[in-house]
């Protein structure tokens, strides 16, 4: 029987997959490849400017929307990227970090019954967030290798009471980028109906393979029926500030800031004043980064080809998966529980982010990692699966 007391959406959910393979990695000195940080902070200026923020202060509430200044660079931020012309105190709201601004955007948009669509895989926090405001999640599965998002199957998913379309593009955790066919068949569908899309965006810089981002907001017609969330974390390799935004058509935003302000309130002023200048000063390590993490991509997909791994591809994000199928008949999650206590690597099941479970032969590895450390997981990989039979 569940517990009275409790909250039954947060009461039944396990420990999650993150926690479960970093304790595990930890208690078997593992090389974590599992959950998606950077193992290097981002550019010691941008910590120096928020340094220098925090000693010679205010180090009181900024107000609850975002300081002006941090307002402004990611306005600016978005017409260089973009040409969106964002007003800065009407369309940009900043959070505490990526999840708070899904939070927000949900509790604010989708509302006690109405529908929430949710794109399998996942990232893990969109159905418990719905569920708690009380909506209802409705859940459309992409399907492997291509992983595809089709507009007949979205159709049949939104319905007169879907309020909220989750869009993760490019989408952790198989690193897919929509293509403009794909965002195209969104729109059309989102124009037939009452929803609003919440797009997150936080890898918008990390598209590999010369691809550009395409914003569903960049759409005809999106501009009102869309918010994007974005990430400094993502960016500039400083995950633990927690520093994120929201940007979209004032109407939006004003209630979206409504929930925000009963959620966080504000953000540290010291981390956005870091934010700020690398917005307007570190992008050069954003577009470097993008670069050093292809890299990395190719190192993984090449060797995981090799040693038996059925590699599929990535077009962005932190991410990479591979088949397990040609060297093991187990499930997922027992396979990467047996990888890191005997071959010494942390991956992550990647049933983990799908409803019901399935499919459970795939795996995600994290490459935002040292080249170093990424050669001597490959290193134990390829010599426990050239001397261990599975």
């Amino acid at each position: 029987m569940p517990d009275p007391r409790f909250n039954p959406v947060f009461a039944k959910l396990p420990t999650t997959v993150f926690t479960v393979m970093s304790a595990l990695a930890g208690e078997h000195g593992a090389i974590n490849l599992g959950q998606g940080f950077p193992d290097e902070d981002g550019p010691p200026a941008i910590r120096d400017a928020a340094a220098a923020a925090l000693r010679d202060g205010p180090n009181q509430y900024p107000p609850t929307r975002g300081i002006p200044a941090l307002r402004r660079a990611i306005a600016a931020h978005a017409n260089r990227f973009y040409r969106f012309d964002f007003d800065p105190d009407r369309n940009v709201l900043v959070t505490s970090g990526g999840t708070e601004a899904l939070t927000a955007s949900i509790l604010a948009l989708a509302g006690e019954g109405g529908e929430v669509v949710v794109i399998d895989p996942a990232y893990d926090s969109y159905r418990p967030i719905a569920l708690a405001a009380g909506a209802r999640v409705k859940t459309l599965k992409l399907a492997p290798p291509a992983w595809r998002l089709e507009e007949p199957e979205l159709a049949e998913c939104v319905t007169p009471d879907t309020r909220v379309v989750m869009l993760n593009t490019p989408l952790n955790p198989i690193g897919r980028a929509f293509d403009r066919d794909e965002l195209a068949g969104v729109t059309r569908v989102l124009a037939r109906s009452n929803a609003i899309a919440v797009c997150d965006e936080v890898y918008e810089h990390l598209v590999f393979d010369d691809r550009n981002h395409l914003p569903l907001m960049s759409f005809a017609g999106m501009e009102e029926r869309t918010v994007r969330v974005g990430s400094a974390g993502k960016m500039f390799s400083l995950t633990g500030w927690k520093v994120g935004w929201v940007t979209g058509a004032a109407p939006l935003i004003d209630v979206i800031a409504k929930a925000h302000q009963f959620i966080t309130f504000t953000t540290p002023p010291a981390l956005q004043q870091g934010i700020a200048y690398a917005l307007e000063k570190q992008m050069d390590f954003t577009l470097a980064l993008t670069k050093q993490l292809e890299a990395n991509r190719d190192l993984l997909a090449a060797r995981l080809a090799r040693i038996g791994f059925d590699v599929l591809p990535c077009e962005g994000t932190y991410f990479l998966t591979a088949g397990i199928g040609k060297l093991t008949n187990e499930r997922d999650d027992y396979f990467c529980k047996r990888l890191v206590k005997e071959a010494g690597v942390a991956v992550i099941p990647l049933s983990a982010f799908f409803e019901n479970g399935e499919p459970s032969h795939l795996v995600r590895f994290a490459f935002c990692k040292k080249r170093e450390l990424l050669e001597q997981a490959l290193d134990r990989l390829d010599r426990y699966f050239s001397t261990k039979h599975p």
